[in-house]
């Protein structure tokens, strides 16, 4: 059994062999449907429980598609209606409860601590659908998705990120350390990454460069990231924040400092971080990248139950 929580934690081969998969399964399903089985339905019987405790629609999508694809089932649950939120039972318990019935648990949560305690308690693997530091399924999806289009290992390419420093950066900023490569995140001073985050590069001699400067994040770049500005329940004052941002928006005037054949990508929903000219232009890969997260997640499953080759 393990477990699929942070990309840091997760040995570089480990999460190559996820992609490697990724792709094989991909390629078998070309005339499938999409509730069709995987020719060996690896995980016939298995049931993988959801629980969301903030907004979802790709990853609750995604991961819905992945088991039933790989022969299992899901099933989905809201905080609010578990004791665990108005009744007072524990994590512990839950996790008890969790275990005897299900054979694998995907948590979205507003609480890292929670995955933690979860983490011990539980007896089947969990995966974390995204927690306020890490969205460790969308950037794995992403990697992916990136090698697909440049048909080249993203150790080979430059990778830039204009945004908040949220938890996809941080993810991000894992992935480069895990598969090797460049990445630039231009970001205002105020809302670069945190100390923490800082430390782990140093510490993993990291190929990251900070930038308050957009134009310098994305000089030379293959790939551009970016985020919502305004994250999911983010407590600040919103108009002040975006006048932060207002001179890292992503438009057609940017992108013009990156390479020519530059992809955008998106983990969506967007804001207004990006110009609608270049989130609609062929730059844009965002759809093909939402949709490549279920055949990511199903190799992130083979992965937690043990059958990834």
């Amino acid at each position: 059994m393990k477990h699929f929580i942070n990309l840091k934690d997760i040995p570089a081969k480990d999460l190559r062999k996820i992609l490697i998969e990724a792709k094989r399964r991909k390629n078998k399903r070309k005339k499938l449907n999409n509730l069709d089985f995987d020719k060996d339905a690896p995980l016939k019987g298995k049931l993988l429980i959801q629980m969301f405790e903030k907004s979802s629609l790709r990853t609750r999508l995604s991961f819905f598609l992945a088991i039933s694809q790989l022969g299992g089932k899901t099933l989905t649950l809201r905080r609010d209606e578990l004791h665990l939120s108005n009744g007072g039972e524990s994590i512990k318990d839950t996790a008890k409860i969790l275990s005897n019935f299900g054979d694998a648990f995907m948590l979205r949560t507003d609480s890292d601590e929670k995955f933690e305690e979860f983490k011990k308690h539980l007896s089947i693997p969990i995966i974390n659908g995204l927690s306020p530091s890490s969205h460790p399924t969308q950037i794995l999806s992403d990697v992916y998705t990136v090698e697909e289009i440049k048909k080249k290992p993203i150790s080979k390419l430059n990778i830039a990120w204009v945004g908040d420093s949220n938890n996809v950066l941080n993810s991000l900023i894992a992935a480069s350390i895990k598969f090797v490569f460049n990445l630039k995140v231009g970001c205002p001073k105020k809302y670069q990454p945190n100390q923490n985050i800082m430390n782990y590069i140093k510490k993993n001699k990291g190929k990251i460069s900070i930038y308050n400067d957009p134009k310098k994040a994305v000089q030379g770049a293959d790939v551009i990231f970016s985020d919502k500005v305004i994250s999911m329940n983010d407590k600040v004052n919103k108009k002040k924040k975006l006048d932060y941002f207002r001179n890292f928006r992503i438009n057609k005037k940017l992108m013009r400092f990156a390479k020519k054949d530059c992809i955008f990508l998106h983990c969506l929903p967007r804001g207004p971080e990006v110009d609608e000219k270049v989130f609609l232009s062929k730059h844009s890969k965002v759809w093909q990248q939402a949709l490549n997260r279920i055949h990511v997640q199903k190799s992130i499953l083979l992965y937690c139950f043990g059958k990834l080759r």
